[in-house]
């Protein structure tokens, strides 16, 4: 059983016992009929149709009736793959709309936005997701938006439920919910949270001022900051920035912070266990896998505190390059012990190895940001994009109802 302990300064929803699955989707059916509709954001690619996760995802959302509409956004498909993935969509009971990335209709949309100055050019889950909302905020019915990764091989609807309800439900005041959960099987998996991310944030925050403090207050305080799944209200995802690179999840944390209030953001737990392909750690290989991850989060979060006006300076990254060793060999001894009461594996070679692919991963992100303090820049809120192409919603709505229309018809 899950604690039920508050710390941090955002609201933690733990799974304090099995409530009927059945009972949390008939309130969220009756909140759809107060039109607090939900829409669910689907990123894949098609390869992950030809997988264990994908299938065993469609066979639970059957259930799923209380969903609004249901839209995929499919990356990396030829026409052919997405008829395919279209079908197996069909059993589906609620609308489903498949976002087509690679389609000719898409492409020209791409076009005309870089034309009009907006950097698309960085294909990913992070452009992706960032259009997909562009075509789900076209439909001013929708109250809610969730998301999750479609790579969960065991996946659960009470997932989506769990997710969405603290955002609808009446009685709740929130506008973002990030959902949390254990990654372990047999030992510890998250390295990247548990080595990296967590002690770089603890590392940071011995180093900034008061003024600072209270944001990296904030992004300690969630318990899985760089899992996939979230849901916020329509009026809060209109008005954010996504990154195209691994920073989305703290990009998004970012964002979510300066345009609501810490007391309208919630974590819930979502599932008691989650197991997903798992991105590999090669040193050999720094532009790829967990290392590629920990220099794109280094450097949207050095980026996020410039914009405040911290002073990163020589100095101050050797002292965060050394506070950082600390608080990572701190975090081996606690997941050690904690492995070891649980009798997990646990290796505690491997683990040191991956802190020091990490603090080059950290040297790499410092020099990048250093030479370039600007880097890839995050694709602009929906807000702005209908003021730079005011007929964008209409031409989104077209683009997908036409390919979504003709695969069908063949």
């Amino acid at each position: 059983m899950a604690d039920f302990f508050q710390n941090g300064v955002i609201t933690t929803l733990q799974k304090l016992k099995e409530r009927p699955l059945g009972e949390l989707e008939e309130e969220l059916r009756a909140f759809a009929k107060r039109r607090r509709n939900i829409v669910l954001l689907l990123p894949a690619l098609y390869s992950e149709f030809e997988g264990k996760a994908m299938p065993k995802i469609i066979k639970e959302l059957e259930k799923a009736d209380y969903l609004y509409k249901i839209v995929l956004s499919l990356d990396r498909a030829d026409k052919e793959q997405f008829r395919k993935a279209k079908e197996m969509l069909s059993v589906l009971p609620v609308e489903t709309k498949i976002v087509w990335h690679d389609g000719p209709r898409m492409q020209k949309i791409y076009q005309d936005l870089r034309e009009a100055g907006f950097p698309v050019d960085f294909p990913g889950k992070g452009r992706s997701v960032w259009m997909t909302l562009g075509y789900i905020l076209s439909d001013t019915s929708a109250y809610a938006i969730a998301l999750h990764d479609c790579d969960i091989v065991n996946y659960s609807r009470e997932l989506v439920a769990r997710l969405v309800y603290p955002v609808v439900h009446p009685a709740l005041d929130f506008e973002f919910s990030k959902g949390y959960y254990a990654r372990v099987t047999d030992k510890l998996y998250g390295r990247v949270t548990r080595l990296f991310y967590t002690p770089l944030i603890r590392a940071l925050k011995k180093l900034v001022g008061e003024r600072d403090l209270e944001f990296l207050e904030y992004l300690d305080s969630f318990r899985y900051a760089l899992a996939g799944e979230f849901a916020f209200i329509r009026t809060l995802a209109r008005g954010i920035r996504i990154s195209p690179t691994w920073g989305l999840e703290v990009s998004m944390l970012s964002e979510v912070y300066q345009n609501t209030s810490v007391n309208r953001i919630c974590q819930v737990e979502v599932m008691q266990t989650y197991e997903h392909k798992h991105q590999e750690l090669k040193k050999e290989k720094p532009e790829t896998g967990l290392i590629r991850m920990a220099k794109d989060i280094s450097k949207t979060l050095f980026r996020v505190l410039s914009n405040d006006g911290i002073i990163m300076s020589e100095s101050f990254f050797r002292t965060l390059l050394t506070t950082y060793l600390q608080e990572s060999r701190i975090a081996v001894e606690k997941y050690n012990a904690l492995s070891l009461i649980n009798g997990l594996k646990y290796d505690r070679h491997g683990e040191i190895e991956a802190i020091e692919a990490f603090v080059e991963a950290l040297k790499q992100a410092e020099k990048e940001f250093i030479d370039d303090p600007i880097g890839i820049p995050m694709l602009s809120a929906w807000v702005r994009v209908r003021a730079a192409i005011p007929q964008i919603s209409e031409r989104l709505i077209s683009c997908v109802e036409k390919d979504n229309e003709e695969i069908l018809n063949g």
